[in-house]
């Protein structure tokens, strides 16, 4: 019965088995950004729909209440002048639109430009090669 050890492995064998698990390394890494990526343009395309929803019901809706809110305006208070309840009415679609666009901005600034687990997987990556030399 032979009861050496095995053979120590050779060199080029390591160095292989290295390049090997960096390869795959590097496919798994592209795989998780592209997941990642995938799901940060999600977001991006939610932000902007909702921005554009905003501000496209801000504008279809300034433009067909308007004037009717002005003259019911007018017509019930009839001490302010017309001028005075275009303000009133302008005033409020501004307020709205403004609400609007501040929550499209802050789901605009949860949109992460570079995506951060890949971030972070890249550093641990780097780190294990760094220590296999």
């Amino acid at each position: 019965m032979n009861d050496r050890l095995p053979a120590d492995p050779s060199l080029t064998s390591l160095v292989s088995g290295i390049v090997g698990d960096v390869q795959q390394l590097v496919r798994q890494e592209i795989t998780l950004a592209r997941s990642e990526m995938k799901q940060e343009w999600n977001k991006a395309k939610t932000a902007a729909g909702a921005l554009a929803v905003g501000v496209g019901l801000l504008a279809l809706g300034g433009l067909l209440l308007c004037f009717m809110l002005v003259h019911l305006i007018n017509y019930y208070a009839p001490g302010v002048p017309l001028w005075g309840c275009y303000g009133i009415v302008g005033g409020a679609f501004a307020l709205i639109g403004l609400l609007l666009t501040g929550l499209g901005y802050a789901q605009a600034s949860r949109v992460n430009v570079i995506p951060p687990q890949t971030a972070q997987t890249l550093k641990e990556n780097v780190q294990w090669i760094r220590n296999q030399t």
